[in-house]
């Protein structure tokens, strides 16, 4: 018996100059993940830092689709960027919560709650640090 993975698909929309909006689509597993981390990856290297994953469309993300997601992370910071995730399917959302990530890979509700969050990366918080940013 073959296994029949969802069709994935992802676009990117740049809403600003460092910034950009990928809409995720299918399952982001084994057999994805790569595809989406290689792309992703791209959207950053070309200048887009600040990335916003709209997982709405997404079914299911497994360890390797959470790992793709922390190359991701890791390389939007090294970029003096950020990642945040919206509308992010329950099962996700578990396992970032339970691996303690979510601080640096803030969960928003909507699209445009993430990139509201998103204008405030990098700005001086009341207690004097630094928003969005990790240590």
């Amino acid at each position: 018996m073959t296994q029949v993975t969802e069709a994935f698909d992802m676009t990117v929309q740049h809403t600003g100059d460092s910034s950009a909006v990928l809409a995720v689509a299918g399952d982001v597993d084994l057999h994805t993940a790569p595809i989406l981390r290689d792309r992703a990856l791209a959207v950053v290297e070309e200048g887009a830092a600040h990335v916003v994953l709209d997982m709405a469309q997404v079914g299911f993300v497994d360890s390797t689709g959470l790992s793709a997601l922390i190359t991701l992370m890791q390389a939007a910071h090294g970029a003096g960027g950020s990642l945040r995730l919206a509308e992010v399917p329950d099962r996700l959302s578990r396992m970032i919560s339970i691996t303690g990530i979510s601080q640096l890979m803030p969960v928003h509700a909507t699209v445009a709650d993430a990139l509201a969050g998103q204008a405030t990366d990098g700005q001086p918080d009341r207690t004097g640090g630094r928003t969005g940013v990790p240590d």
